[in-house]
């Protein structure tokens, strides 16, 4: 049994983190750590009347199990995960226990036991309800078929400097790809995706959503922005989601909170150099540990060894300079939902449609060429305007 002064820490510092006071605050005037707060916070919440008191340290079961200990940690550390709004899946456990000092860690599958063993698989609810109408929705059966792209930020270092990360990641693969940038500015677009290519690899497709520095601008819809530009010179196909449905764009959204909270919150950087360098060294553990279960249990690197793919990379190191000539051939891709006033919204641009398209998924393809807006439900074109930029 623990001393009087230990069992009257422990009820302490459990009054004080269901008062809402920080775990790491907590744990630093008592100079414990984050596992012996939640062991203790765990032990009350069973309601066990003298659960202050020390236990037998006895094992009580075979030496092959995985000890109590660990599971109760696993059990809080996945409450306490859930109950902030986190990632709470065992590759997040494994890292939240990682930095709590916990040795040793458990592996991924003994955390995945441990979740499904006390019924912890459920998954949040997400706000999202389909339409049930039909979407154009991108394969993804071989590496970089289809990547998505997004911007985080701004955001700020430790001291003056403001950044945005354009992140994006492979859908067949789950390799990512974070790079930070000091502008969303023309040259700044080309520099980001320029960038990513050399690492990931050029797509055959490039989904993103309706962010000015990816179409242009709202003055000139259809003067072809930087990154529209930098797709049709060099034959990627260029996707643009509907407004106002980011989950059309889910994968790269899921990876943003990702990076959010394993990366821009757990590390301090000062410096545009540290900044780099932290950004490069998150990328790596993501594609070289990360597993994802649409894989079957392999990193995004080993799902890439498996394809057995050659990859087509930029035909030069230096980034192509701002502005690009407009470019004569190739075509983008626009979707849009058909809403009640049968109207297609092209970047601020309107046309009419038919009213046999209203509650529809369309895709609006420029073709540069032809200089015409062609309009497809379900691959069948429908309608055609001419579009000359």
């Amino acid at each position: 049994m623990g001393s009087d002064v230990e069992q009257q820490q422990r009820r302490w510092a459990v009054k004080r983190f269901l008062e809402g006071e920080s775990p790491d605050a907590i744990c630093a005037s008592l100079g414990r750590s984050r596992a012996w707060l939640y062991k203790w916070v765990e032990r009350y919440l069973e309601e066990e009347p003298s659960w202050f008191i020390s236990q037998s340290r006895r094992p009580h079961s075979h030496s092959l199990h995985t000890p109590t200990e660990i599971e109760e940690i696993v059990k809080i550390t996945r409450l306490n995960l859930y109950n902030r709004g986190l990632f709470c899946g065992d590759q997040a456990i494994c890292w939240e226990l990682e930095e709590m000092g916990v040795n040793p860690v458990p592996s991924l599958r003994t955390i995945s036991r441990i979740l499904d063993r006390h019924g912890l698989t459920n998954r949040r609810t997400g706000h999202y309800e389909p339409k049930g109408k039909l979407y154009p929705v991108l394969p993804a059966l071989i590496p970089n078929q289809t990547h998505q792209a997004d911007f985080v930020g701004p955001r700020h270092l430790k001291g003056p400097y403001r950044f945005y990360s354009l992140n994006a990641v492979d859908l067949m693969t789950g390799r990512c790809a974070v790079q930070p940038l000091q502008s969303r500015k023309g040259q700044s677009i080309l520099d980001g995706f320029w960038a990513i290519w050399m690492r990931l690899g050029m797509p055959e497709n490039i989904q993103v959503d309706n962010d000015v520095s990816f179409f242009g601008s709202p003055m000139h819809p259809r003067g072809m922005g930087p990154l529209i530009r930098l797709c049709l010179h060099h034959k990627v196909q260029l996707w643009f989601i509907p407004p106002a449905e980011p989950w059309r764009n889910g994968v790269v959204e899921k990876f943003n909170d990702h990076y959010q909270q394993k990366f821009l919150n757990k590390v301090m950087m000062t410096a545009e150099n540290e900044l780099k360098e932290a950004s490069f060294g998150f990328e790596y553990k993501h594609n070289s540990s990360y597993r994802y279960s649409k894989l079957r249990g392999k990193t995004p690197l080993q799902a890439l060894v498996g394809a057995n793919r050659t990859l087509k990379f930029p035909d030069q190191n230096q980034t192509p300079q701002h502005p690009l000539k407009k470019p004569r051939t190739g075509r983008y891709h626009v979707v849009r939902y058909i809403r009640s006033d049968n109207r297609l919204n092209i970047f601020g641009e309107f046309f009419p449609v038919s009213s046999e398209l209203q509650y529809e998924y369309v895709v609006a393809t420029i073709d540069v060429k032809e200089q015409k807006l062609k309009l497809f439900l379900a691959n069948k074109q429908v309608d055609e305007f001419n579009y000359k930029s």
